[in-house]
């Protein structure tokens, strides 16, 4: 069953009668495209020659396009023979067809058109970006953002990953604009009238979601020479001050992945540039990388460690995909998946050799965590599945695609070991550059390289990875000890059973899942008599269940997920949980994330009391991993909805203060000379816990007095800036002070000095709960907000304690309007925040029917997943007598 859904992933018809699918009897071989946009118009125009391949007599050749109107076509056949098509233009296909009085005879030949389109303002395709400069004046530039499949809105095309062609540009523009995109200028002609003609290199052979242009006022840095390939960071006029650490990590990435892969880099240059608007956060055109400002362009020393450590991930993603998806490329968009998951491992690779320090593969917790959450769902699907639609493809973008893609990938290294991993991956590139491949490629060579030398006990990556990635969710993996340990003393135990069943947050397993099993690739580890820990051992955990002998002398349980890297979640039985608990600072950073990420997801399942949660936070007295304290803010932001909706938030909030007053105390508000890297996020986590959580005065007098000094031209430790701004929203009322707070936001919103500063006071506005304010920012999400961002503003207001209903009320008045303003893909994003809405229980119930009723374009998945999720929410809610008593106790 598993190899029958591995292949109709992959093996998607080519043929008339398939509306996705193009014919395989013509094929792309090289395109001749000149464009000339007209930005104040808002319109282009066009024409390509395709050199192309015709493997079988065809009178009729499909091909893509949409919003093109083609207006002449032509042919010239492998005998030299010119001749006219007919254009039919096939819009709900995204098609055109061209038929010709004669057939086009099998051979090498040409089909040429001339076409026109209009610059749109969704973001996707050949769109407008908008920006104003330092003196007022606004300014509109042409962007491209074509995967996944919408190239076709640009130039008529074969708009599949496996047509792969050679691309010659050529660009009419303004002489007083630039542009930039996949390869280097080799030609500028003065045309007249104002006008010039830019003319690029040739590029290797590429899919067209890969093609990209940039049109407009643009400059670009002094290029670095990295090792004979130039980079560059190009921007829009007057941010030529933000570049220098973009430059640093995009000169550490080329560099890292050209040794690691063995192979050199595939482009003749590289600019990333910093797009003003843009629907997703980059995209890894060759050459020509597209970027959110935000997460290319920054001061360094006005940002934070966490925002540093997000644009050099960005970065490092982006620059990876040069290799693992434009040199080579997944045949059909089925195998999207592991050109995102395996620039997502890359990046976290890349990132953790540039900053060691950062600890990046720790703070990866967090996003293996989210995609663990959604993964336990019901409404999850298997991180590889069949591709249809365009649409289809559009919503694989999620976390089970990157993060999940990402964990597997991860937990199998660790299980082969880096050096036979990094084999396996040098194999599969070196097979398939400049062309395609599928899942079962890379699988192959991995497991290959993981048996080489091998006589004996093969490792089945294959089967295991299968196991992964062709059917949803992931096993709860179930520790007990044995021969009566769990009766008697410690002593008595000589090893552990590990079982493996189904994880899911609602009704258990149900009959259609309840079978799934997994080849678990476990690592675990014990401590000894005398409490030093024990090397990790490996075990592949099939079937339902197996043991495992403890070595001669081990002491407490073991500890399984060792480094805390696989994909599971644990629960162990009592004994043995009171036993890791009372040496929990014993334990590495991760495994400990674990023990707290699992125990607040069995809550959620219903698996565990909230007893179970509170008394492993009780136990984090000295913790200072960021990610851990995460989870538990996460948690106790649950219990505000809940206590809110019962009238005992002060009694939650006083335990907020308990718990965390006594970190920043010891920790204080300003760093100190040697603490560790990772002590900067944990203040800010903490600082916004006791100030927007449990509104704690003391806190948000302190925030007050640093965001007025800030105001007044003193410095505020950028670890802490966005922190501080949270909390003066947060402790902002409705009366004239918390409305002039409230101007003062808004003004820095519109005029910032970096995009971080941008982001930092555009989000924060989403914080004030006056309903008069909150409003202001409703409307601004409509109006004022960049598109690209609106919609993660309205996510944040539909989540919160306070502005949640009132967020929904609006969204769902002004539906019409945000499927009309917001790219199709941000729209499942926006409605992420709804999962909070989780009282009272039948309102609950009312917004999973509006949800259901309003299915989206791109990302109905995500949105069922919200809906799936606000029940869980609900059900936590029918806990508040426990919750208080809880708190009553404490």
């Amino acid at each position: 069953m598993l190899a029958e859904h591995r292949h109709a992933g992959a093996g998607s018809v080519h043929t008339v009668d398939n509306p996705h699918r193009l014919p395989n009897n013509v094929s792309p071989v090289r395109y001749d495209l000149h464009l000339a946009p007209d930005l104040d118009r808002a319109r282009f125009s066009g024409s390509v020659e395709i050199a192309v391949d015709v493997v079988e007599t065809a009178q009729v050749v499909i091909m893509n396009a949409a919003d093109l109107n083609v207006t002449r076509a032509s042919a010239v056949s492998a005998g030299g023979t010119s001749m006219d098509a007919q254009i039919e233009h096939a819009a709900d296909s995204e098609r055109i067809l061209l038929t010709f009085d004669n057939p086009l005879p099998a051979g090498r030949g040409t089909i040429d058109m001339d076409f026109e389109g209009e610059l749109n303002d969704q973001l996707h395709g050949f769109y407008r970006s908008t920006f104003t400069d330092s003196e007022g004046a606004p300014h509109v530039l042409a962007a491209t953002q074509f995967e996944a499949t919408d190239a076709r809105r640009a130039f008529p095309c074969f708009d599949e990953p496996d047509k792969k062609a050679v691309f010659a540009i050529t660009l009419d523009i303004a002489a007083r604009l630039s542009a930039v995109s996949n390869t280097a200028l080799v030609e500028s002609t003065d045309l007249g009238n104002g006008m010039k003609r830019l003319r690029f290199a040739d590029t290797m052979k590429m899919s067209t979601y890969l093609v990209a242009f940039v049109v407009g006022l643009l400059e670009g840095s002094e290029p670095v020479d990295v090792d004979g390939i130039p980079l560059r960071v190009v921007h829009v006029p007057g941010k030529g001050s933000l570049v220098s650490y973009a430059l640093e990590a995009g000169a550490h990435a080329l560099r890292f992945f050209t040794e690691w892969f063995g192979i050199p880099y595939p482009g003749g240059k590289l600019d990333l540039v910093a797009i003003p608007d843009f629907a997703f956060g980059a995209m890894e055109n060759l050459g020509c990388i597209t970027f959110r400002e935000s997460l290319l362009l920054v001061d360094p020393e006005k940002a934070s460690r966490s925002e540093l450590e997000r644009m050099a991930d960005v970065i490092s993603h982006e620059i990876a995909h040069m290799w693992f998806g434009d040199l080579v490329t997944m045949r059909w968009w089925n195998g999207i998946w592991l050109n995102e998951a395996f620039a997502t491992y890359m990046e976290l690779a890349c990132v953790d050799h540039f900053r060691p320090e950062w600890h990046r593969w720790t703070s990866f917790g967090l996003e293996r965590e989210a995609a663990l959450a959604i993964d336990g769902l019901a409404t999850t699907r298997p991180v590889e599945f069949p591709v249809g639609r365009p649409e289809e493809a559009q919503g694989m973008f999620d976390v089970l695609t990157y993060q999940k893609g990402a964990s597997v990938l991860r937990m199998l290294e660790i299980y082969m070991g880096l050096d036979r991993f990094k084999d396996g991956i040098r194999s599969y590139l070196a097979r398939h550059q400049f062309a395609n491949a599928e899942t079962s490629d890379l699988w192959d060579a991995l497991e290959e390289a993981a048996n080489a030398g091998k006589s004996d006990n093969p490792l089945p990556i294959r089967a295991m990875m299968d196991s992964w990635i062709l059917q949803g969710g992931y096993p709860l993996v179930e520790v007990s000890p044995e021969d009566g340990a769990g009766e008697g003393t410690r002593a008595e135990a000589t090893s552990i059973s590990l079982t493996q069943v189904p994880f899911s947050y609602l009704d258990g397993a149900s009959p259609s899942t309840s079978h799934r099993r997994w080849i678990v690739p476990v690592l675990w580890h014990s401590f000894s008599g005398t409490g030093e820990r024990q090397p990790f051992e490996r075990l592949l955990l099939e079937g339902e269940g197996t043991t495992a002998d403890l070595p001669d002398g081990a002491a407490g349980t073991a500890v399984v997920n060792s480094g805390g890297q696989g994909f599971y979640r644990v629960r162990y039985e009592s004994t043995a949980l009171a036993r890791l608990l009372s040496r929990i600072g014993d334990l590495d950073p991760l495994e400990r994330f674990g023990i707290v990420a699992d125990t607040w997801a069995a809550v959620l399942a219903g698996r565990s009391p909230l007893a179970d949660f509170f008394d492993v936070v009780h136990h984090l007295v000295d913790e200072d991993e960021p990610s851990v304290w995460s989870i538990v803010v996460g948690a106790f932001s649950c219990f505000d909805h809940i206590a809110a909706s019962v009238g005992t938030r002060e009694h939650l909030r006083a335990a907020t203060r308990d718990i965390f007053q006594p970190i920043l105390t010891r920790l204080g508000w300003e760093p100190s000379r040697g603490e560790g890297e990772q002590i900067p996020r944990l203040r800010s986590l903490v600082i916004t816990a006791l100030g927007a959580l449990a509104m704690d005065p003391g806190v948000q007098e302190r925030a007050s007095e640093l965001h007025h000094a800030c105001l007044a031209g003193g410095e505020v430790d950028p670890d802490i800036a966005g922190a501080v701004v949270a909390v003066v929203a947060a402790a902002a009322g409705g009366d004239p002070a918390g409305a002039a707070t409230y101007e003062t936001f808004l003004e820095r919103y519109r005029h910032p000095e970096t995009p971080q500063e941008e982001l930092r006071y555009l989000y924060a506005l989403a914080g004030f709960s006056d309903p008069y304010l909150v409003e202001r920012t409703l409307d601004l999400s409509l109006t004022e907000i960049r598109s690209q961002n609106a919609p993660f503003v309205l996510s944040q207001l539909l989540g919160g304690t306070d502005t949640g209903w009132q967020a929904w009320e609006f969204v769902t008045r002004h539906w019409d309007r945000c499927l009309e303003r917001f790219p199709a893909n941000t729209v499942s994003r926006m409605l992420e925040g709804a999962k909070m809405l989780c009282h009272p229980p039948e309102r609950a119930e009312e917004v999973a029917t509006w949800l259901a009723n309003h299915p989206v374009r791109i990302g109905q998945r995500s949105v069922d997943q919200v809906a799936e999720r606000l029940r869980i929410h609900a059900r936590l809610t029918t806990h508040a007598g426990e919750l208080n008593e809880l708190l009553a106790s404490r």
